[in-house]
């Protein structure tokens, strides 16, 4: 007797991992927002019961977490052995900021939930380095990075929260973004600058 037709056309469901859950999730996420992110909405993503999601991630937090963890490790740029440190920031701030816009919906969860200590240091170790070539204290490092980072989240969050057309009566479209980018960089200028001249009196 021939397999039916229907299920030959099918064929073998695709295996479910860790990376395909989170990478769903964050296709919910982007679409319908966080609340509409639960087990039973991320198992009608995969085509799979949401049992069968707490083999791989037990509960909804778990989800989020790995979510958060995987967004953040988007932004970690590769840096050269010769960068200093000050542009290295910088460039560490700009690549935060474009995955946070790029997923506007994820911004207060990454405000809300930490990333891993562990995971977050191992993904900044290139930046952390580039503040040792320098011969600055890694508290020191860790200090600016978190200020920086902290900074550039509030930031996305604010942009993000201002629906089109308000905040600004006077700019639009276009216009509102290059607002919030001048507002970026200018304060982002002024923290890595304070930051270069109070580092640079403690050596």
């Amino acid at each position: 007797m021939n397999e039916p037709a229907a299920r030959r056309g099918r064929g073998r469901p695709a295996v479910l991992t860790r990376e395909r859950i989170v990478g769903a999730a964050i296709d919910v996420l982007d679409a319908e927002g966080l609340d509409a992110l639960t087990m039973r909405r991320l198992g009608t993503q995969l085509g799979v019961a949401a049992m069968s999601l707490y083999r791989h991630l037990p509960n909804r937090d778990a989800v989020l977490a790995a979510v958060v963890d995987h967004l953040f490790a988007e932004s970690v740029i590769d840096l050269e052995a010769d960068t200093p440190w000050p542009e290295a920031l910088g460039r560490f701030a700009g690549a935060y900021r474009r995955m946070l816009l790029g997923h506007p919906h994820a911004v207060p969860l990454l405000a809300t939930h930490p990333v891993d200590i562990d995971l977050g240091l191992e993904l900044l170790a290139g930046l952390l380095d580039r503040f040792g070539a320098a011969g600055i204290p890694r508290q020191d490092a860790l200090t600016a990075i978190q200020s920086i980072a902290v900074y550039v989240l509030g930031h996305a969050l604010a942009q993000v929260g201002t629906p089109p057309g308000t905040g600004t009566p006077q700019l639009d479209g276009m216009a509102v973004v290059a607002f919030y980018d001048q507002w970026f960089e200018a304060g982002l200028r002024a923290m890595v600058s304070g930051f270069e001249g109070q580092l640079g009196q403690e050596r």
